[in-house]
């Protein structure tokens, strides 16, 4: 039989279950990359099943095809343009009439589709009863009923997509109407769109229009000006005869579609009694206890990875440095060895002692918590405390990320919805202490000035953020974004995907990181073998001896920080002969220091992701803006201890 070639997109809500059938249905053949021209993940994965070869693309987590966000626009420019032989619409079942929502949005978009009615046991255990039948009827197109983490229905669903592929399953979509009064409004607009030749089908664009979508709106605007004034004008119309914005006016009237077809395919009954996972949203959610329950897991997960991490990260720390002997002994002890191993062995280490012990489990932990549901439920309980930043509770994921590892933090802004936030985000997460800023806080101010400083220092360093983060809100041009993220019921998390999302993630940091961690170290190295760092440190101390009061060594010191902040601390160690501190340095220096180290410029992986995410421009700004922040509290600092 000759092969034959497909491509079909995943699409639906965030949480759903769409990255598990992705998973099941793909395997080991995927692999994840960024849209073009986007920081928005693309996944991609391809399937050889009977005979056929499946090219799947799973697209973002979202609730409209508006442009909202970037993931949207990615979304629907992707089946509008890209047109995929068909569009698999995962919805859950137990959220149905949500769900149906986004559904109503691809019907009008007319993209060629089946839906796959996951979780459907969940549904019945929740005392939902869907006749997938009359769903079918109602809807016009094939809906299967799965069970992702199970593999239920995945069969099935593949067969009828084959079958909707080859036109031998016939399909009649729904085309979803509206009030009289706007179908009056749609229809004169698509009538006005015949002269036009744009990708999308007139009906959609025309609810575009009277949706205000930007996009849409420039679009038509370059076809036909006269079409878009002709918009505005029965824009106001329909607000004059609802007393609400025409979005809301549509976003209403889609709900009350996505109602009515809900009540009339399901069922709902009573439960036998509460479930556990009920139970458990309660009080997770629960306005006092909840924050509690929170900082409670989260201190636990903190004291989990950097007891295991500290553990591991000397363990195999050790056993990769007790390899120098033995290079040594190979190749000698000249300049060349000591550039292979201090300049390139050494950068592998560090990249190798942080990448497994400290991020390699919280990415794990973080994944169980997103599996779980958990994680949508910390974003609602930090939603009122980050909104005072400009920002919602999804950018506490970010920020929790940073206390491992600012890369991944930076990395993880990709979940907030704009550019805006994004930046905003990013610029926040990376005056986060991270793990190897802890080491030098506790090793040296709280090993030899006293844990109540140190304490102080974490203080300091969260009002900064949040006054910071609020400076920049004010200073960003554009609007904030309201919370929109589904709290999908807890279940058990589905630990093959958990394993697989966590390895994606490792790998990205392993593929960005390690080179320029590397190649850092290296050209540090060059600098030590060829004396450099000591003319450099004299270059610096009118800011290190005169306006930050510390031993001019120091600027060697923060010079090794930009690779790894750690290294701040055991250069020190190096240059002052001793690692009791308190002998060498007064308490006010350790204290400056520290807090100069805390602020300064992100380690060189950090500005990798931020190059990364953000550009150059971007990257730069940012950087700048914590050096200079850095060195003026700690110049003040310096002064206001010393009266003290």
């Amino acid at each position: 039989m000759k092969e034959k070639n497909f491509t079909i997109a995943l699409a639906g809500n965030a949480n759903v279950g769409k990255s598990v059938i992705f998973n099941q249905l793909t395997g080991l053949h995927q692999h994840i990359g960024n849209w073009p021209g986007k920081t928005v993940e693309k996944a991609e994965g391809t399937l050889n099943y009977k005979g056929y070869t499946i090219d799947f693309v799973d697209l973002p987590g979202i609730y409209s095809l508006s442009t909202y966000s970037i993931e949207e626009l990615v979304s629907r420019e992707y089946i509008a343009t890209e047109k995929p032989d068909l569009v698999i619409n995962v919805v859950d079942a137990s959220l149905l009439e949500r769900n149906l929502f986004f559904t109503l949005q691809l019907l009008e978009l007319e993209a060629p589709l089946l839906i796959a009615l996951n979780q459907i046991d969940l549904a019945k255990k929740k005392g939902i009863l869907i006749d997938t039948n009359k769903a079918e009827k109602v809807l016009g197109v094939p809906v299967v009923p799965t069970v992702a983490v199970t593999g239920k229905g995945i069969s099935d669903m593949l067969d009828i997509a084959i079958a909707v592929i080859e036109k031998n399953c016939k399909t009649h979509p729904l085309k979803p109407k509206y009030g009289k009064e706007i179908e009056e409004k749609i229809n004169q607009l698509v009538e006005l769109l015949k002269s036009t030749d744009l990708k999308y089908p007139p009906r959609w664009i025309a609810i575009k229009l009277l949706d205000e979508d930007k996009e849409i709106e420039k679009l038509v605007h370059e076809q036909n000006s006269q079409i878009t004034k002709i918009a505005e004008k029965l824009r106001g119309d329909l607000e004059k005869c609802h007393g609400h914005s025409c979005p809301t006016v549509i976003t209403s009237e889609r709900y009350q579609v996505a109602s009515i077809i809900a009540n009339e395919i399901q069922q709902i009954t009573e439960p036998v009694k509460t479930p556990l996972r009920e139970k458990l949203h309660t009080a997770t959610t629960h306005r006092v206890f909840g924050y509690p329950i929170m900082l409670g897991t989260i201190l636990a997960v903190f004291v989990a990875i950097f007891s295991f991490g500290d553990f591991t990260s000397a363990l195999v720390g050790d056993f990769l440095m007790g390899l120098q002997p033995t290079v040594e002994s190979v190749l000698g002890t000249g300049i060349v060895t000591e550039l292979l191993w201090g300049g390139i062995m050494e950068g592998i280490i560090g990249g190798i002692t942080v990448a497994l012990p400290y991020i390699l489990p919280f990415y794990f932990i973080l994944y169980l918590f997103e599996d779980s549901g958990y994680l949508s439920r910390i974003a609602f309980l930090m939603d009122r405390l980050m909104h005072r930043m400009g920002l919602h509770g999804k950018a506490f994921i970010p920020v929790m990320l940073s206390f491992g590892c600012n890369v991944p933090g930076c990395l993880g802004c990709r979940i907030m919805e704009t550019s805006r936030e994004r930046l905003l985000t990013a610029f926040v997460v990376t005056l986060i202490p991270c793990a190897a800023t802890s080491v030098i806080i506790l090793g040296l101010v709280g090993a030899h000035v006293g844990i109540e400083w140190a304490l102080a220092l974490y203080i300091i360093n969260l009002i900064l953020v949040f006054v910071l983060g609020r400076i920049a809100f004010k200073a960003l041009p554009g609007e904030p974004t309201e919370l929109i993220m589904e709290m999908s019921d807890y279940r058990i998390p589905h630990m093959k995907t958990v394993t697989k999302q966590t390895w994606f993630r490792l790998r990205e940091f392993i593929v960005m990181a390690f080179p320029l961690i590397i190649a850092g170290s290296f050209v540090i190295k060059l600098a030590e073998v060829a004396n450099l760092l000591e003319p450099i440190a004299n270059i610096a101390s009118p800011i290190t001896v005169a306006w930050l009061g510390l031993p001019a060594v120091t600027g060697i010191a923060l010079i090794f920080g930009v690779l790894r902040k750690e290294l701040t601390l055991i250069m020190l160690a190096t240059l002052l002969g001793t690692t009791n501190f308190a002998t060498v340095m007064t308490p006010t220096q350790m204290i400056v220091f520290t807090l100069v180290v805390m602020l300064y410029i992100p380690c060189v992986a950090t500005i990798g992701a931020l190059v990364k995410e953000f550009g150059w421009k971007k990257a730069t700004t940012i950087t700048v803006i914590e050096i200079a922040l850095a060195l003026v509290l700690g110049g003040i600092a310096f002064r206001l201890l010393t009266i003290i």
